[in-house]
């Protein structure tokens, strides 16, 4: 009797050793792996809405014959700032045409979106276009590295209310622009000896009053404003 249990007993467990699993195909396989070793994105780390397939990635050696070309399709000249101050209007000059078209493509690409104004003096320019945020940074990183060449002699002056590109952070004893940033000079009596150094590529033309106001809050030493005064969006006019 004992015998024929056995025999029972391995008779299942021979059943249930023959029992297959469902048949995994090699490309089932190699996409659950793909899944292991690629988390999904945070939404910091997905690629901008811009989608950087539709634009070469912008460097020292494409950038000026890229925004040559662009300039000719994308003539927009107005453009307005929503700041937490309020709404800044800026006419951007033709004669500079590759600032304005800079300028142009980087709102289009939704880039200043989330920059701050992070240097502001009073009586003097209040500056914008940078951030410590990384989703920012990635923003470049898509766009590309490249600076814009200087041009002064177009008859412009640092008056009140000049919109002006500052020139790179880097060794840079020829002042090429940095084409991320913009600053507008807040001074009543302007800043005219900035003319030989800097870009001037446009000009406020409403909300003045808003500069004033950003102009006007506490800095720190670095004079970066003390609470964080963010550009909410940029956009075309005309």
């Amino acid at each position: 009797m004992r015998a024929v249990v056995i025999c029972i007993v391995l008779l299942i467990l021979s059943c249930e050793d023959r029992k297959t699993e469902p048949k995994i195909t090699e490309e089932q396989s190699i996409k659950s792996e793909a899944v292991k070793q690629q988390p999904e994105l945070t939404n910091e780390e997905k690629e901008p809405k811009s989608n950087e397939s539709e634009f070469p990635l912008l460097t020292e050696d494409n950038a000026m014959d890229f925004f040559l070309e662009y300039e000719k399709e994308n003539s927009e000249n107005e453009v307005r700032i929503t700041t937490d101050f309020g709404e800044i209007d800026i006419l951007l000059y033709p004669k500079t045409k590759f600032h304005r078209a800079n300028f142009i493509y980087l709102t289009k690409r939704d880039y200043f979106s989330g920059t701050q104004f992070y240097r502001v003096i009073n009586n003097f320019m209040v500056q914008a276009g940078n951030t410590d945020d990384p989703k920012v940074k990635r923003k470049r990183r898509f766009i590309g590295k490249y600076l814009l060449p200087k041009d002064t002699k177009r008859g412009y002056r640092h008056h009140r209310g000049t919109v002006s590109m500052p020139s790179s952070d880097i060794d840079n004893p020829h002042k090429l622009a940095s084409p991320y940033e913009f600053f507008i000079v807040q001074n009543p009596k302007g800043e005219y000896r900035l003319d030989t150094d800097y870009t001037i590529f446009g000009k406020v033309i409403r909300g003045m009053d808003v500069v004033d106001r950003i102009a006007a809050v506490e800095t720190d030493k670095a004079d970066w404003p003390l609470k964080n005064i963010y550009i909410q969006k940029v956009e075309i006019l005309e």
